[in-house]
């Protein structure tokens, strides 16, 4: 039965963004505000480490699931006008991609872009199979008696692997809602109307789990604040200090996450359909994530009191279950769905458009003819097919690989330790980003040099000891360090003990910031590294900076920039925006003229 609602509510969802693409369709290219939809898109922050997670977190650590939601709070309610810039940077450069800002800020550096993609595959690996982990407990949990499923019988594999089977129906899912077509400028109104609907559901089902829950079973607030006093290991989970150093890097990695995950960025910049969205969006998004977290405790506490031995990631749907509530068991499954898929969906295309538009497509044109081959095509027609296989493999590819994460390190962590290691790999994107704001003279080769040296003690000091707990790696690296070193322990480099995940946010990022800054400093930037910071630098304009240029010379005609642009955007539109170029800056409508470092 659940299972047949789970498939019932996906294929909802794709009917409801197949509607919402008519609706873009029938407007043609307006974009027009729709301030509610875009903060309830933002909504796929919360997946299910938050709907199965923050509960698990809550059950061992009191209150310290709080600092997750904290940092993005404090980034929509207090730094909005950041990202308003960030999202106007991004639409006056053509960026479809965290990928695509970094490698537009420091001179359009295909590497830097590459790169960028490949660390985004890497650190979001561990955080997409989670979500696999939370659908396969929440199955397993439901599915108590596997022999009438007949799951028993099949060959290994399979045998009791529902991870598999959920990382084959997540593909299909991404494929199905992500690349139906291609649009160059990447919006998926339709998927964007599909995720704004699963925001709202996964809301309603959790605070109705969570009123069901807290009244039915719990007694209402005050048998929670009863079970608090009168049973002292509850007690003491509640009421003990937060560790204050772990608060503040959670809370930096989180604020930090909410504008650099793969999806976050494509649904808040990206996808961003009017600058007032953002506004609104300030006091929405934060009060979305308040109300969806607050049942997160009072479903904590009840799990521990009636469930002690029962895994905590698992009590919103254990509890219900138990109880034989079977309407509000389903209400919780079909959040769990909700909050899975839409994460899943998001970010595989997020980074799908990545892998294709920042790896595979620019080394493809590199080989001889390998436009020609790639994109051999009729008069009129455009590459779309080619750029959509690229996708769908793509999607498989990371997919496979966060069931192989899973499978290896993941089935033994818990869900909210593994995103923090997710957290932690994209805040390495954050010296260069931010710093690509404030500062100048940094360059694309500081900005390679500082995301290396970050990813590499990120992956020595958090991603290797994950693997190492999940006991596929000698625990001798993590108590003696390399050739028996010990001021080289991952966990505790030059003798320096904090929390783990402090310990490896604090180095990773220190070391990230001295490479971005020192090796910007060796060499000043090039010409078009200093034309690009123009354009993204505050009160800076872009025409401002073409002064310094003009002795820069072109063999390059505006007819043949335009012929290659018309192959991706189509003859139309591109003849629509080249004319829009030519009147706006007064220059004679000839194709044969020169392309100038402006046209380009």
């Amino acid at each position: 039965m659940v299972v047949l609602a789970g498939i019932c509510y996906v294929g909802l969802l794709f009917a409801v963004a197949t509607w919402g693409d008519r609706l873009a369709t029938r407007r043609k290219f307006q974009r027009r505000p729709r301030p509610l939809i875009y903060a309830l898109s933002l909504g796929v922050y919360c997946t299910s480490w938050t709907y199965f997670g923050s509960v698990g977190i809550s059950a061992h650590t009191g209150y310290d699931f709080i600092p997750v939601y904290l940092g993005p709070i404090l980034v929509f309610a207090l730094a909005y006008p950041l990202i308003s810039r960030i999202v106007m940077i991004a639409k006056t450069q053509n960026i479809a991609s965290i990928a695509d800002f970094i490698s537009a800020r420091y001179g359009k550096n295909e590497a830097l872009g590459a790169l960028v993609a490949v660390i985004a595959v890497i650190g979001v690996v561990p955080y997409i199979s989670i979500q696999l982990k939370a659908l396969s407990l929440s199955l397993q949990t439901l599915m108590h008696n596997e022999a009438k499923f007949g799951l028993t019988s099949l060959p290994l594999p399979l045998a009791g692997d529902i991870a598999l089977l959920v990382t084959v129906a997540m593909a299909l899912f991404a494929i199905l809602f992500g690349t139906r077509h291609i649009d160059t400028t990447e919006h998926q109104d339709g998927m964007i109307l599909a995720i704004a609907v699963e925001s709202v559901v996964k809301l309603v089902a959790f605070v109705a789990v969570g009123l069901f829950v807290t009244y039915s079973l719990a007694g209402g607030f005050g048998g929670l604040l009863d079970t608090i006093r009168n049973d002292a290991a509850i007690g003491a989970v509640f009421d003990h200090a937060p560790d204050g150093g772990r608060w503040l890097s959670v809370t930096l990695v989180s604020a930090l996450a909410v504008l650099l995950l793969p999806r976050q960025f494509h649904v808040a910049v990206v996808e961003n359909a009017h600058g007032s969205d953002v506004r609104r969006a300030a006091w929405l998004f934060p009060l979305y994530l308040v109300a969806i977290n607050l049942f997160v405790a009072p479903i904590a506490i009840t799990g521990l009191k009636m469930l002690p031995a029962a895994d905590a990631d698992t009590y919103v749907l254990a509890l219900p279950y138990t109880s034989q509530s079977y309407v509000f068991t389903t209400v919780a499954f079909v959040g769990g769905v909700s909050a899975a898929t839409a994460m899943v969906i998001v970010e595989t295309i997020a980074l799908s458009i990545m892998v294709s538009n920042n790896i595979v497509v620019p080394l493809i044109l590199l080989r001889q003819g390998g436009e020609q081959n790639m994109f051999q095509q009729h008069e009129g027609e455009t590459p779309s097919p080619v750029l959509v296989r690229i996708r769908r493999m793509a999607i498989c590819g990371i997919l496979f690989l966060a069931y192989l994460y899973y499978w290896l390190a993941g089935n033994a962590a818990a869900l909210a330790q593994t995103g923090l290691i997710s957290f932690a790999a994209i805040a390495q994107f954050a010296p260069s980003f931010l710093g690509g704001l404030m500062w100048r003279n940094g360059t694309a080769r500081g900005a390679a040099a500082g995301i290396l040296a970050g990813f590499a003690l990120w992956a020595y000091t958090l991603l290797i000891p994950s693997f190492i707990d999940s006991g596929w790696l000698s625990a001798a690296l993590l108590h003696d360090g390399p050739f028996g070193i010990a001021a080289l322990r991952p966990r505790q480099l030059l003798g320096i003990e904090f929390d783990p995940l402090t310990h490896g946010i604090l180095w990773s990022l220190a070391a990230n910031i001295a490479a971005y800054i020192g090796v910007s400093a060796m060499r000043p930037p090039s010409r078009l590294e200093a034309l690009q910071a123009e354009a993204f630098l505050p009160a800076q304009r872009a025409s401002r900076g073409l002064a310094g240029f003009r002795l820069w010379r072109s063999s390059v005609t505006m007819g043949q920039v335009e012929d290659t642009v018309a192959r991706y955007l189509g003859v139309e539109r591109t003849r629509e925006a080249f004319a829009g170029m030519v009147k706006m800056r007064g220059l004679a409508n000839d194709p044969g003229i020169e392309a100038d470092i402006g046209i380009l």
